[in-house]
C-alpha cells in the first residue's frame, strides 16, 4: 500500500542575511512572491494527505496576499498555515503538530527559499524516507573545503568526496521525526540547523540521498537575481498583447482612470465604472493569452457587472496568466485625452495598477497624450486608451 505522504514548507524565517525590509520569501521574483515558486513546484510534484506552510505570526497578511499568485491546483493543495516559533526547530515542530491528526506515514520538510525542487528529487525523498526512516538530500561539493581555527589558520582539509551540502526536502517517517522534535524541545535543545540533525540528536541513523545541484537556496540578493533570471529563461514563451478602449463623457463629477477616482467636470459612460485604462490593460492581457476580451469574460448583458469596479477585470486577466503558469512581465498604458490632466495622478495610477495586477511598480508604465484638438478626444467628447502587455509563459 502506498505511503501517506505529507508536506511541511517552512516559511517563518526573517531572511536577515538578504537585508531586505520584507522577509525574503515574500519578495517579488519573476512576477510573483518567491515562496509561490516553491509551493507551485511542490504541489505539482505529487499529491499529499496534508500540506502545511509554517509562517511567522507577523506575516499573515503577506501570506494571504501571496496565495493570490498561486494556480487553483496549488491553492487547493495547501491547508491553513501553522504559526511558527522563534527558531526553525520550533517552526517545524508547529507544522508537525498541526499534521498529527492526519497521521501521515512519511513527511517531507522543505525550506520556502528553495524554489526549484524537482519531481525527481521529491520522488527520491519519499523513497529514502520509506527505506531509511530519516534522510536528507545532499549535493556533492565542487570546491576544496578548509577547516580553520578562530584566527583563520587552516587546521584540516577534509576529503570532499565524503562531504555533502545538505538540502531540502528532508524526508522522515512521520512518527520518528515528530517524536525527535518533541524530545529535543523537552530537553531544551533548540540550536540544530536542520531536521536531519534533530533526528540524529534523538539517536536515529540518518542518511543522505542524491540531491540536486540546481536545488539552490535563495540567501542573498545575488541569489534572488539569479533565481529570477533562471525563471525567466524557463518561461521562454514571450507574448505581447494589445488592448484599446474608448468611453464617451456623460454627466457626472468624476472619472475612474487607472483604478483611481479622479474629480472631473464630467464622468465616463459605460456598463461598469468605465475605467478606460484598466479595460485596455485587461484586453491586452487577454490578447497576449489568446483568451478573448473583457466582453467574453464579463458580458455587458449580465447585470452583475453594471457599475462594477474595473479592477475586477484586470485582476481576472492577470489571474488567467498565472493559471497558465505564466507571469506578467510589463504593462504599458497610453491615455488619450485633453482633460483631466494625467500627470498629477500618474504615479498613483502606476501603484494601483501594480497592486491590482500583482506585479512590481517598475513593471508598469502610464503615459498620456492629447490628439492636438483633433477627433473625439480633441473635441473633449471622451477618453481613449491604448495598452500593451508583455507576458511570459512556460515553454512548451
Amino acid at each position: 500500500m502506498p505511503s501517506r505522504v505529507s508536506l511541511i514548507v517552512v516559511a517563518a524565517g526573517r531572511g536577515a542575511r538578504l537585508g531586505a525590509a520584507t522577509p525574503k520569501q515574500y519578495l517579488a521574483c519573476a512576477g510573483k512572491p518567491l515562496i509561490c515558486h516553491a509551493l507551485e513546484a511542490l504541489a505539482a510534484a505529487r499529491s499529499y494527505c496534508a500540506a502545511t506552510v509554517v509562517i511567522h505570526p507577523d506575516d499573515r497578511a503577506l501570506y494571504q496576499s501571496a496565495l493570490a499568485f498561486l494556480s487553483p491546483a496549488a491553492t487547493a493543495t495547501f491547508g491553513p498555515p501553522a504559526i511558527g516559533g522563534d527558531s526553525r526547530q520550533q517552526s517545524v515542530r508547529a507544522g508537525l503538530e498541526a499534521q498529527s491528526d492526519a497521521a501521515p506515514d512519511v513527511v517531507l520538510i522543505h525550506d520556502a527559499a528553495r524554489i526549484f525542487p524537482s519531481l525527481a528529487l521529491v520522488e527520491r525523498a519519499v523513497a529514502a524516507a520509506e527505506r531509511y526512516g530519516a534522510a536528507a538530500p545532499g549535493a556533492p561539493l565542487s570546491d576544496t573545503v578548509k577547516q580553520i581555527d578562530a584566527e583563520g589558520r587552516v587546521v584540516a582539509t577534509p576529503d570532499r568526496s565524503l562531504l555533502r551540502a545538505a538540502q531540502t526536502p528532508q524526508a522522515f517517517r512521520f512518527p520518528l521525526i515528530l517524536d525527535a522534535h518533541r524530545r529535543a524541545a523537552a530537553a531544551g535543545v533548540d540550536g540544530l540547523t536542520d531536521d536531519a540533525a534533530v533526528a540524529a540528536w534523538a539517536g536515529h541513523e540518518t542518511y543522505v540521498f542524491d540531491g540536486d545541484p540546481a536545488n539552490v537556496k535563495v540567501t542573498t540578493m545575488d541569489d534572488l537575481s539569479a533565481a529570477e533570471a533562471r525563471l525567466f529563461d524557463a518561461a521562454a514563451d514571450i507574448r505581447i498583447g494589445q488592448g484599446f478602449d474608448v468611453h464617451a463623457f456623460a454627466a457626472g463629477d468624476h472619472v475612474w482612470l487607472g483604478g483611481l477616482r479622479i474629480p472631473h467636470e464630467r464622468s465616463l459612460a459605460g456598463y461598469s465604472d468605465a475605467d478606460v485604462c484598466l479595460h485596455a490593460l485587461a484586453d491586452a492581457l487577454y490578447g497576449a493569452l489568446g483568451d478573448g476580451d473583457i466582453g467574453a469574460h464579463f458580458p455587458p448583458s449580465d447585470p452583475r457587472w453594471r457599475g462594477a469596479a474595473s479592477s475586477i477585470f484586470l485582476s481576472h486577466a492577470a489571474g488567467r496568466v498565472r493559471t497558465r503558469g505564466g507571469v506578467v512581465a510589463h504593462l504599458d498604458a497610453t491615455l488619450i485625452c485633453e482633460a483631466p490632466k494625467i500627470g498629477p495622478h500618474r504615479e498613483a495610477m502606476r501603484a494601483r495598477i501594480a497592486e491590482i495586477a500583482g506585479i512590481a511598480l517598475d513593471r508598469v508604465a502610464v503615459k498620456a497624450t492629447t490628439s492636438e484638438g483633433l477627433g473625439f478626444a480633441g473635441r473633449r467628447e471622451g477618453i481613449a486608451c491604448l495598452a500593451v502587455a508583455t507576458i511570459r509563459l512556460p515553454a512548451r
